[in-house]
């Protein structure tokens, strides 16, 4: 499947941001040694950083450093070369124009890990934790994306595909030669389909503590209008990023902010006050506040210990039993209501112990580098494992050999070992221009 890629061309492009102190543009592909003989007039000793000026002719188009990597043994597995520029916009802009000069083409979005995959430098997990790694906004996730980059997803499958490996080779046996297959083959099928449900199962069953990893706990802060909600967001962060007064109702919109608390990502958002809207502005807060609700991995649903349960309290337990939930009682200093924790957000109290809570969630000391992060890998393992579900009711060998055929071809989508060019672009689309 790799083989139908066309990576002919040598391409270039920052791959660090311009105008800090140096830029490393980088060159892959057939023509990078060209570039090095044009631009800095020598062969460079591989895999060292030298002092290398670069001349377009008799031009000097900077005082820079340079290193070479013949493929294979270069990011993308082509001859590479990383011109490491002044970082300012002029320089970065005339070095190149000398590499267009030389018929070199601007690299697309994510093309230079898209290639280290087609050239076989990585799966196609790895390539994608190339963007996690950037996006990282935890230890946690920062941890997760490192382990996928070094092949921890593809190991963990490895036992899957090998027991679909052996039950489709059975099986296939058994279609091309049935004269000569025993019976224990059929025998043994069930086992081997329902082992390799069992791994799918542990794979999924890590998903959510993956998707922590990944993106963060989604924490939504609901109560009636003045109860402190507001409050309790900004003390959450640490500094006023909602508006708070007396006025019920301030709070029109979704707030969404993200934090790092003990290497955890947190998506804190806070909502407006549910009760009947007193305008049309309110009324769409409080919608935007329900469809939070449904998404939402932790709520933090808030009480007035000053004012006592309320009917409109009551109603939001009701609504929200059965979820995950930590029911507060706000304005600990003007009195009590029943509830998980007494907090205040005029003094502080209770506020570090909830943040222990909020982060408790994710178990963190259970995030271990294991898991799966991706959505779509956690698609193709739950398709695979509705193939296999198929498998074990069929009882023709045909319809068994197509149902775990597709069990591995979904498999393989998530490594890279069965993809197709549509599916490679909406992965790498969303990369930075030379990464």
């Amino acid at each position: 499947m790799r083989d139908s890629f066309d990576t002919t061309d040598t391409i270039f492009a920052p791959s660090t941001a311009i105008g800090g102190a140096i830029v490393v543009l980088r060159v892959s592909g057939s023509r990078a040694a060209d570039v090095m003989r044009a631009l800095i007039g020598r062969e460079l000793k591989p895999r060292m950083l030298c002092y290398a000026p670069l001349h377009d002719g008799d031009t000097l188009l900077d005082d820079a450093m340079a290193a070479w990597f013949p493929g294979p043994g270069s990011y993308t597995g082509e001859d590479m070369l990383e011109l490491h520029c002044h970082g300012g916009i002029q320089t970065v802009r005339r070095v190149s124009e000398a590499l267009l000069a030389l018929g070199l083409r601007p690299a697309e979005g994510g093309e230079f890990t898209k290639r280290a995959f087609l050239n076989g430098k990585m799966d196609l997990t790895q390539a994608e934790a190339v963007m996690d790694l950037i996006n990282a906004q935890a230890d946690s996730s920062m941890r997760a994306a490192l382990h996928q980059l070094n092949g921890g997803i593809g190991r963990m499958l490895e036992a899957v595909e090998s027991r679909l490996l052996d039950a489709r080779s059975a099986v296939e046996a058994a279609i091309d030669y049935p004269d000569e297959t025993e019976k224990d083959v059929y025998a043994a099928l069930p086992e081997q389909i329902a082992g390799a449900i069992r791994e799918i199962d542990g794979l999924l069953e890590r998903s959510q503590q993956g998707r922590f990893l990944r993106e963060g706990i989604r924490v939504v802060i609901l109560g009636r209008p003045n109860v402190g909600k507001s409050s309790l967001f900004n003390a959450l962060l640490g500094e006023d990023r909602a508006i708070v007064t007396n006025i019920a109702g301030t709070t029109r919109d979704v707030l969404d902010e993200r934090v790092a608390w003990d290497g955890v990502s947190v998506r804190l958002m806070d909502t407006a006050g549910l009760r009947e809207a007193a305008d049309e502005a309110e009324s769409i807060g409080v919608d935007r506040a329900r469809q939070a609700l449904r998404y939402a991995d932790l709520l933090l649903v808030v009480l007035d210990g000053g004012a006592g349960v309320t009917d409109g309290d009551r109603a939001l337990l009701a609504e929200t039993d059965g979820m995950r939930r930590i029911v507060l009682s706000n304005k600990a200093d003007l009195g009590v209501v029943p509830a998980e924790q007494v907090i205040s957000c005029k003094t502080g109290e209770g506020i570090a112990e909830l943040k222990k809570r909020i982060v408790s969630v994710a178990e963190p000391e259970r995030m271990d580098t294991t898991c799966i992060t991706n959505l779509r890998h956690i698609r193709a393992l739950e398709n695979a494992r509705e193939s296999l579900r198929r498998a074990v009711a069929q009882t023709e060998p045909d319809c068994i050999a197509t149902d775990l055929r597709e069990a591995s071809h979904h498999l393989g989508t998530i490594t890279g070992t069965d993809v197709d060019e549509r599916l490679l672009d909406r992965i790498f689309e969303n990369f930075c221009v030379g990464k």
